[in-house]
């Protein structure tokens, strides 16, 4: 069972303030993989966690699992497909925020944990979203 975090979650985004394109598409990103994700039946913990190891997009629960999820978005399919775009130096700054969340948070260690990720291509009228459970290893 679901257990409530020991914290309240900081503000999922820069309210009141403005934001620049790029904060804007990918706020928006991370709203869009947020409803996926509880659509298919994870719970949501925190989005926006961070530190100085680095930063979380989204941080959900499903059944024992903690799941930390690195959300990536692309328009222009010329690049690619957004989760191709995660470089070897990436995954090990979100392995070391997970790591830094499971430690700070003692309720963490009755889960499991993995690390997803969410790539949505096209528009925002006719996103493509692909969820990749366990993209990578928590070692």
């Amino acid at each position: 069972m679901f257990k409530e975090p020991p914290f309240s979650p900081k503000p999922t985004h820069l309210e009141g303030k403005k934001q620049s394109p790029t904060q804007s598409k990918g706020h928006f990103a991370e709203t869009l993989a947020l409803e996926y994700l509880q659509k298919n039946g994870l719970k949501y913990i925190t989005r926006q966690f961070s530190c100085k190891m680095g930063e979380i997009d989204l941080i959900m629960q499903d059944i024992n699992e903690v799941v930390f999820v690195e959300v990536r978005s692309l328009t222009n399919p010329q690049y690619g497909e957004p989760f191709e775009t995660i470089t070897y130096g990436k995954q090990r700054k979100i392995l070391r925020t997970a790591r830094y969340f499971l430690h700070c948070y003692p309720w963490t260690n009755e889960y499991s944990a993995r690390i997803d990720v969410v790539s949505i291509s096209g528009n925002q009228l006719n996103p493509k979203i692909t969820w990749i459970p366990n993209a990578f290893g928590v070692e």
